[in-house]
């Protein structure tokens, strides 16, 4: 069984295989935050708190089959995480390393939504980076220490087994599949302020 990945307005589409090894989390940091911003329409991606509902998963798990030339990449610094979204519309896909050795990728829930989270991933129990949330959150450094060992376990092997190249967002040598768009300082400190300010 998979589950279908899409932007909002069906341009960009594939799937996840599944079963797969991994982890729900939603994230308040404030990166993730501006983020939303970045993309314009916060309110389709935060929740009430400014999380993040986040699918923890091996890309090698992630097929991109259809308006691949519509997939963006964009970073909030030179050596900031790479987040991946649909540029016809703005939906945010996905946040991965700089290195793609590191064969890690967090989905952003909003381009899973087409069916019910719960059922593939289970319940997003774990929450991470409270300190920025924009009301009181109660952390789970416990769930989160079992979910970063859980995702470990994938990729370590995937490193030294040479998997980490099967990646839709890289190429087989480690390349970014898009020129990441680093923001400048202005438009980074316009984000900082529109976060603050929700």
């Amino acid at each position: 069984m998979n589950h279908p990945l899409r932007c909002r307005c069906g341009a960009l589409r594939g799937h996840l295989v599944l079963p797969a090894t991994a982890a729900r989390a939603v994230c308040y940091c404030k990166d993730c935050q501006a983020y939303a911003h970045f993309l314009g329409d916060p309110g389709r991606v935060l929740d009430a708190a400014g999380g993040s509902d986040i699918v923890a998963i091996a890309p090698s798990r992630v097929r991109l089959e259809q308006g691949l030339e519509r997939l963006a990449c964009m970073s909030l610094s030179p050596r900031g995480l790479l987040r991946w979204y649909a540029g016809c519309c703005m939906t945010p896909i996905g946040n991965t390393p700089r290195d793609a050795r590191v064969h890690y990728l967090g989905l952003v829930h909003s381009c899973l939504d087409e069916q019910p989270l719960d059922a593939a991933f289970g319940a997003a129990r774990v929450r991470i980076n409270t300190g920025s949330a924009r009301r009181k959150v109660t952390a789970t450094p416990v769930a989160a220490t079992v979910a970063m060992l859980r995702l470990l376990r994938v990729m370590v092997p995937a490193r030294w087994s040479g998997r980490w190249r099967r990646n839709p967002f890289f190429d087989d040598s480690g390349v970014p599949a898009r020129e990441p768009q680093v923001i400048d300082a202005a438009e980074r400190a316009r984000l900082t302020a529109a976060v603050q300010a929700s």
